[in-house]
């Protein structure tokens, strides 16, 4: 809650929040199922963030489990230690849980704060979110506060709302691409060649996922955009969408820590569409609740 007698125009003062990052939240926890050993759960964490962030096609995987992959790391896939490693595994489920909880709920409050109130944190990293000593999250440095029109309010919701629907529903809806390109153009992004195919590429890779740019081979959403750009060059960007684009950036990352290839489209269409339905008018109150979280 922001104290607006310490407020001014350049400066922001909010109440303090007792609490530990949650990034690092998470890291103790591992921590303490490995015995204390801090370096072990950083190596375990950036070992998993490897194996997501390099992967070439993730959605066809054989996915290992986790506790496999801790044994490898840490040394401890031999028979001698089966108790240990059923007790790690019953703490590991937990602790994993816990965290793709909170990230639920964070995705469905910024889902919130994008569609229905316009108004958001537009560099919600890691270091931004706090678990605090009563377990609930706390949402810091608002800074970067970001604004929309209902204008563009509305073109984004149509866009993530095209998006979400392409991954939900493909079977009833298999190709909605020039309904994905139309709302992207009509939110104001243009390319040159106006390719309609490689426009909702662009709108996956902004609002959705890289995971289609790791199937083709492209490891990273960098190397990706520069294929895209190769075969038909963005020419306008929308300075609304930067942000909201650098947000669904941010949470998929928040998701690599978890092990989880998110589509944030697919979490956030239902906020899209309550905007669209709504039109901005009579905003219903409504639970955001903890919604899974899809993975591929």
């Amino acid at each position: 809650e922001p104290m607006i007698d310490l407020c001014s125009k350049n400066l922001l003062v909010m109440e303090y929040l007792s609490g530990k990052k949650l990034a690092d939240s998470i890291e103790e926890k591992l921590a303490r199922i490995l015995g204390g050993d801090v370096q072990m759960a950083r190596r375990v964490l950036k070992a998993k963030q490897r194996t997501l962030f390099e992967s070439k096609d993730v959605s066809k995987q054989k996915k290992q489990g986790f506790l496999r992959e801790l044994s490898e790391i840490v040394g401890e896939g031999n028979d001698n230690n089966s108790n240990l490693t059923i007790a790690k595994a019953l703490q590991l489920l937990y602790v994993t849980r816990d965290a793709r909880k909170k990230l639920s709920l964070l995705l469905d409050a910024t889902g919130h704060q994008i569609f229905a109130d316009g108004l958001y944190n537009g560099d919600p990293h890691p270091g931004n979110i706090l678990v605090l000593d009563c377990g609930r999250l706390g949402l810091i440095d608002y800074g970067q506060t970001r604004t929309l029109t209902k204008r563009d309010r509305l073109a984004l919701a149509s866009v993530v709302a095209a998006l979400g629907k392409h991954h939900q529903h493909q079977q009833d809806h298999p190709d909605n691409t020039r309904e994905i390109s139309h709302a992207m153009q009509t939110l104001g992004f243009r390319s040159r060649g106006s390719d309609d195919d490689n426009m909702a590429r662009f709108a996956a890779l902004y609002f959705d996922s890289d995971a289609e740019g790791k199937k083709l081979g492209y490891p990273t959403p960098q190397k990706y955009l520069m294929h895209l750009n190769s075969v038909d060059p963005m020419v306008e960007v929308p300075d609304p969408a930067v942000f909201v684009a650098r947000t669904s950036f941010l949470f998929r990352g928040l998701g690599a820590l978890l092990q989880q290839q998110l589509r944030t489209s697919v979490h956030w269409r239902k906020h899209a569409l309550l905007a669209i339905d709504t039109d901005g008018e009579g905003r219903a109150l409504y639970n955001l609740g903890l919604t899974p979280i899809t993975v591929e």
